[in-house]
């Protein structure tokens, strides 16, 4: 009886060191082609995003097996780090500057992932901008309420703007290949509409 106790620990010490590695390996692989796309374009190789990430390509296959399935994978990341970016800043953030930073994060997050979003778009899938920024509603809400309560944000901003603004500066940055001096300028501006004046602050 004791053997047969013992039995399932084994298995189950076994097995989590493979499962530990195999989400080492995607992680590593996510990364890897990230970069890959973003500094190759369109004519990055899945082998290149195996070769940076360490791993062979059959290794690469066994979790995304096809391009596709990899992009799509990316596009998921995008997501989950800006919500996470939003998260971070409301835990985290100063009050007067959280708002500004999410602005900067997202679109320069965006830009990098430009590629991939052209090659979804190459395989027949869209990737529409409007459905991700809008999932980050609530997040921007509560960014936008506490700059204003701050005074560093005008107090007749509204939502809906701010919005418009994320949308618009993202569809930019993806479809017009903005490079890092434009995005920064840009922002400067859009920036620059949302503050308080300093004649204004108490």
């Amino acid at each position: 009886m004791s053997s047969g106790a013992v039995l399932p620990v084994r298995a189950d010490a076994q097995s989590r060191p493979v499962r530990a590695d195999a989400q080492r390996n995607r992680a590593r692989i996510l990364a890897a082609a990230e970069e890959v796309f973003a500094d190759g374009g369109p004519r990055a190789s899945t082998e290149e995003v195996a070769r940076r990430a360490g791993v062979a390509i059959g290794t690469v296959f066994r979790h995304f097996p096809t391009k596709t399935d990899l992009l799509r994978a990316l596009m998921k990341q995008l997501l989950e780090q800006v919500t996470a970016d939003a998260a971070a800043l409301l835990a985290h953030g100063d009050t007067a500057t959280a708002l500004f930073e999410f602005f900067a994060q997202l679109v320069r997050r965006t830009a990098a992932n430009r590629t991939v979003v052209s090659l979804l778009g190459a395989e027949g899938l869209d990737v529409p901008i409007a459905g991700p920024v809008t999932s980050l509603t609530d997040a921007v809400r509560e960014l936008l309420a506490r700059g204003q309560r701050a005074g560093a944000i005008r107090a007749d901003v509204r939502l809906d703007e701010v919005m418009a603004l994320l949308e618009s500066l993202c569809q930019g940055a993806l479809q017009r290949g903005w490079d890092e001096d434009l995005r920064e300028r840009t922002l400067g501006i859009v920036f620059a509409g949302l503050r308080t004046p300093v004649s204004s602050r108490s």
